[in-house]
């Protein structure tokens, strides 16, 4: 367990804004700190909300990392590139990527513990070592694994600000009537169906997701998407939104399912991003999968 007491200097900050600067970790990371009684404004607990002042006195409990056994498995990886501060890995349909109850083989992260060994960040945690942000399950495509803290904070604060590029393909239901648009509709916990995502107004985020149609089917219709944010499901939840669910979708899209499919057809095909090292714009894209150019072929 590590303490940090410090004393804040000038401007008042958000105690959240101002947790992450002092201990060098994401506001994620603070906000949790926060709202686990980690956090100490002049000896009290600090609320969520708390903004620190001139003079008072901030005391910063970072407890110690969680133990779990995580096994190293020989899991063959598609990496497209990869240096001493980060990789872009393109991750196969149907790979979970981190650990959770009930699915702790078989991951990103267990074929990423045994090619990196112990260079991942672990910003995350023990269960998601390097992960900044994640596809699901079933969305095939390139996302981006930090091997330690400094480039962690640094994508991850590309996100935070939207200057991080990420462009999805997909083939929705229906014919959309616009051949390009922007669904600006904010995301959060769905009310009752409590594992899945929303449109709602109270307790959620901004979203805005923009769209470009690239070939129209009959009943459906091949898209190039763009993330401005990058909220969880805001893609499927998006599109569902607007009447053109992404086909194969067994959460948000209709109840007969594209078995051929095995999931929503939805590839992360683009990433880019200003390296955290070097300061360089870098940019890579990746080939559509066979499920999805043979979905394609099949459509016609």
């Amino acid at each position: 367990m590590e303490k940090i007491e410090t004393v804040c200097r000038g401007e008042a900050l958000r105690i959240d804004v101002f947790t992450a600067k002092t201990a060098e970790i994401t506001r994620s990371r603070a906000a949790g700190l926060i709202a686990d009684g980690n956090v100490l404004i002049n000896g009290k607990a600090a609320a969520k909300n708390a903004k620190v002042k001139d003079g008072d006195s901030v005391t910063i409990t970072l407890p110690d990392p969680e133990t779990y056994d995580i096994t190293p498995e020989n899991i063959p990886l598609d990496i497209v590139y990869e240096d001493g501060d980060l990789l872009v890995v393109n991750k196969p349909k149907g790979m979970v990527v981190h650990p959770a109850a009930g699915n702790y083989s078989g991951t990103l992260v267990n074929a990423l513990m045994y090619h990196c060994g112990d260079s991942l960040s672990g910003i995350n945690g023990v269960m998601r070592p390097g992960i900044v942000h994640r596809i699901d399950k079933n969305t095939s495509g390139l996302l981006m694994v930090a091997k330690n803290d400094f480039a962690h904070n640094k994508l991850a604060e590309q996100i935070k600000e939207h200057s991080f590029t990420r462009e999805y393909e997909a083939v929705v239901y229906g014919g959309l009537k616009a051949d390009n648009g922007v669904i600006d509709a904010p995301i959060g916990r769905h009310p009752i169906k409590r594992k899945q995502m929303a449109v709602i107004s109270e307790n959620s985020k901004n979203a805005v997701t923009h769209y470009e149609v690239i070939k129209r089917f009959e009943g459906f219709t091949h898209v190039k998407l763009r993330l401005e944010t990058g909220r969880t499901h805001q893609i499927r939840v998006h599109m569902a939104y607007i009447g053109h669910p992404v086909a194969g979708d067994e959460v948000y899209g209709p109840k007969k399912v594209i078995k051929e499919l095995g999931g929503q057809c939805l590839h992360a095909k683009k990433i880019g991003f200003v390296h955290p090292r070097t300061g360089e714009y870098m940019e890579f894209s990746s080939r559509l999968p066979d499920y999805f150019l043979n979905f394609l072929q099949r459509l016609g």
